[in-house]
């Protein structure tokens, strides 16, 4: 599959069957990574709630000095002063700089589905725990009115970008996937394309992908862009992926998901899945799941959320577990 078509300056179109318009994107060298300051420590624009999971509104998107305009619309960029995305769209937690074993076992849920083809809608959402964390991916319509509605609940927000699966086309992720036969320029146009679909997002985690992961020299300028955007990525743990390799070597906020959901399948099979999850994180601290959600399965969620403290497990969000992990 060739690069997607670029109708000169057009903005992007808000039908997800359509491709967008791709402006050229330099090359991105290591030495430009090492250019950079030092990231400055976790820093938060709200003051913390009265618990982990206290009603709290995350501010307004988009910081302006968060934002680098391009043909597409806005990119997410590093402040003059060093504040990153990471940074100032996340949820407060008093657990995010803390080590994973220093304070009580941890878990972080990643709601994935949103935007995409064949997604459930936004309000799939509505009475989930706010630091459940919610990745929007990059089709369809009206999708900064979904992310600021997320985090005017509490919730804080992940793009969820296409990468090519193995079986690709077969299986097909959508008109901007990622592709291990393109060169590294176009993967940053398509890459643009996904990020300018909205703001007020702390990072990057993957819609399939096990093909790109797992191809180091495709990957690699992915996350160094990510990297230089201060981003974070969360990678769902195909077998092959070369995402913590990459990512320790090049000092990427990033962590591996330790249990996948679907939430296609029955009620028992989530129970079971949600016991495995709870305990990985009493065995190493935290633990990351993803959930395939549908409407199906929120309540399920939820009311599994509501029983964690009686486990002595705290929820937090998906920012908190990637920096505290950083933290070990």
């Amino acid at each position: 599959m060739g690069p997607p078509a670029a109708p000169g300056d057009s903005a992007p179109p808000e039908d997800g069957d359509q491709q967008g318009s791709a402006p050229a994107s330099s090359n991105m060298q290591q030495a430009a990574l090492e250019s950079l300051p030092p990231p400055p420590p976790s820093v938060s624009p709200l003051p913390m709630p009265d618990s982990e999971t206290g009603s709290i509104t995350l501010p307004p998107v988009p910081d302006t000095e968060l934002i680098e305009e391009s043909q597409y619309g806005p990119l997410p960029t590093i402040a003059p002063d060093g504040r990153r995305p990471i940074d100032m769209y996340a949820r407060p937690s008093r657990y995010a700089a803390v080590a994973a074993t220093q304070a009580p076992p941890r878990v972080a849920i990643l709601v994935t589905g949103l935007g995409l083809p064949g997604g459930p809608s936004g309000d799939v959402i509505d009475g989930l725990p706010a630091p459940m964390s919610v990745a929007y991916g990059a089709y369809g319509r009206s999708l900064q009115d979904g992310v600021t509605k997320a985090r005017e609940d509490g919730h804080e927000v992940l793009l969820q970008i296409p990468l090519e699966p193995n079986n690709y086309p077969t299986e097909d992720p959508g008109p901007h996937t990622l592709l291990t036969t393109l060169p590294p320029d176009e993967n940053m146009k398509r890459l643009e394309w996904l990020m300018s679909r909205y703001t007020g997002y702390v990072g990057v985690t993957n819609h399939m992908g096990a093909k790109f992961e797992a191809t180091s020299q495709s990957l690699q300028p992915v996350l160094e862009e990510l990297k230089r955007r201060g981003l974070l990525y969360v990678d769902d743990g195909s077998a092959d992926s070369t995402v913590p390799q990459i990512a320790n070597t090049i000092g990427l906020d990033y962590s591996v998901v330790s249990v996948e959901i679907d939430g296609s399948q029955s009620n028992a099979e989530i129970a079971k899945q949600l016991a495995n999850l709870e305990s990985v994180a009493k065995e190493r601290g935290i633990a990351i799941g993803v959930v395939r959600l549908k409407s199906t399965t929120a309540k399920q969620l939820a009311e599994w959320a509501g029983k964690l403290e009686g486990e002595g497990i705290v929820l937090v969000p998906v920012s908190a577990a990637v920096r505290s992990q950083r933290q070990s």
